[in-house]
């Protein structure tokens, strides 16, 4: 870790910020975050959460880095190519940031790895580019009573959600419910600078909420359009015959 002197320097910005302050980047230096998928979302994401100071971030992400993603996968660069992008993201995280905590986890994260990780976190963010797997991770976060933020992207639109059924918001099926078929991933065009309009935002949504700071996303479906320039927050509710948080008890999540 970082000493104090160090620390002091690297989240000044922070420090002078009435909303965080030094309670606030404490708060961030003792939170826990899995980011599930280091590609075009995940790729901003871990950037500003690691040079916020999240003290311990999980990276989960099977692929390597391939020429096509360096179009809009800022995280990674020609030199790893063919190499895992989680192995590729530690490296850079660790020279932005050599004062945070990180793990790797370089496998697809179905079922059982989900159930396995997701309980060892406060906070999980989804940078998939599937909808089975954002399914998989709101089961999992339900089940182990940690807020999801997660987002999407396509061609020049993007989409953005915290669910948090515990604190009264929906979870991700109460807005999307779930279709009993499997379905195929599909590769869609993406102008290269949307990751990091979004990713961006979910960043800084996760800092709030780790914070406290102003306005929360819960309850709340941010949609970009960035090919018109427009922007909406649309309010979503919880269905309370949801089938995957439908019987859920609203209390804080207790700490193991």
């Amino acid at each position: 870790m970082l000493d104090g002197a160090v620390s002091e320097s690297r989240y000044a910005r922070h420090h002078i910020l009435p909303e965080i302050g030094k309670t606030g980047q404490d708060r961030l230096g003792a939170a826990r975050v899995l980011v599930v998928g280091a590609g075009g979302l995940g790729a901003p994401v871990l950037l500003y959460l690691a040079a916020a100071g999240v003290g311990h971030i999980g990276i989960a992400d099977d692929d390597v880095v391939s020429l096509s993603n360096l179009q809009r996968q800022v995280l990674h660069s020609t030199s790893w190519l063919d190499q895992p992008k989680t192995y590729s993201a530690l490296e850079r995280l660790h020279d932005l940031n050599p004062g945070i905590d990180i793990a790797t986890y370089p496998f697809r994260v179905g079922e059982a790895q989900a159930a396995s990780l997701v309980h060892r976190y406060d906070l999980v963010i989804d940078c998939t580019d599937n909808l089975d797997g954002r399914y998989v991770l709101n089961r999992a976060c339900v089940k182990a009573r940690v807020p999801l933020l997660s987002g999407a992207i396509s061609g020049w639109e993007g989409q953005i959600g915290l669910y948090d059924p515990v604190h009264g918001g929906p979870c991700f099926a109460c807005v999307f419910p779930e279709v009993q078929k499997q379905r195929p991933i599909q590769t869609k065009g993406v102008v290269g600078a949307l990751p990091g309009v979004v990713g961006a935002t979910m960043a800084l949504n996760a800092i709030k909420h780790i914070a406290g700071a102003g306005a929360s996303l819960r309850g709340k479906l941010m949609l970009f359009d960035t090919l018109w320039n427009e922007q909406s927050v649309l309010n979503v509710a919880r269905d309370g015959t949801c089938p995957v948080c439908g019987d859920i008890h609203f209390r804080e999540k207790r700490e193991c």
